[in-house]
């Protein structure tokens, strides 16, 4: 497993270094402690994950992962000492995949880390072939590739999970606790606030104006609408 850590702070990165060794001997850890570099691992190096911190001494984290969201779904977990939830709905919507508020416990972010990697190892449907589940949308279930107009869409871990739920089940009214417990299995912190960023992201990415294809069922959950 490739890791990157982009974190002004030598001794948090030590710390988490620690960590991995001792839940993941084998891990390549890999440190940058400007925004920029943290910009140029990434691209180089193709991690597994990423593990960045929001307030940077160069550009802040919200500028780097918009940028790497630009060439890369790899899953990232966005580190903040801000209290105010603006910073957790600030990240959610340039696509993290999760968020720890320090100080945290590293067992903690551990955890996290485990289950941001489960989400996106383990694809929540598969298929032998390309589904056409609408006339302008297609998924290979099995290669999780989503294509909208014949056009390729790029879709973090998350988005994807989310996508195939609601395309599994569509017609049917999907509820927020069905699309927690299936989209983010466990060790996710968020409220259904935090769904609708997913789902208003995932509608900016799949092109989805009116008439939509994902429906909200307000008070209830959201439907995929073939």
């Amino acid at each position: 497993m490739k890791v990157v850590v982009v974190e002004d702070e030598k001794s948090i990165i030590d710390a988490i270094k620690v960590a991995f060794e001792f839940r993941w001997p084998e891990a390549n850890l890999l440190a940058a402690m400007t925004g920029r570099s943290g910009v140029d691992v990434i691209r180089k190096e193709h991690p597994d994950i990423v593990i960045l911190d929001i307030n940077l001494p160069d550009i802040n984290g919200f500028t780097v992962l918009k940028e790497v969201r630009e060439f890369s779904s790899v899953p990232v977990i966005i580190l903040t000492v801000r209290s105010d939830d603006t910073d957790v709905l600030r990240g959610l919507e340039a696509g993290a995949d999760d968020y720890v508020t320090k100080p945290f416990n590293y067992m903690t972010l551990l955890a996290r880390v485990k289950a941001v990697l489960r989400r996106a190892e383990t694809p929540p449907l598969k298929n032998s072939q390309d589904t056409l589940v609408s006339p302008r949308l297609k998924i290979d279930f099995v290669n999780q590739r989503v294509a909208v107009d014949d056009r390729p869409v790029r879709l973090t871990p998350v988005e994807y999970r989310l996508l195939v739920l609601l395309v599994k089940n569509k017609n049917s009214v999907v509820p927020y606790k069905d699309i927690v417990e299936d989209v983010w299995q466990t060790g996710y912190q968020g409220d259904t606030d935090n769904i609708r960023i997913y789902v208003r992201r995932l509608r900016k990415k799949l092109g989805d104006e009116p008439p939509n294809m994902i429906l909200n069922r307000h008070g209830s959950g959201y439907m995929f609408k073939s």
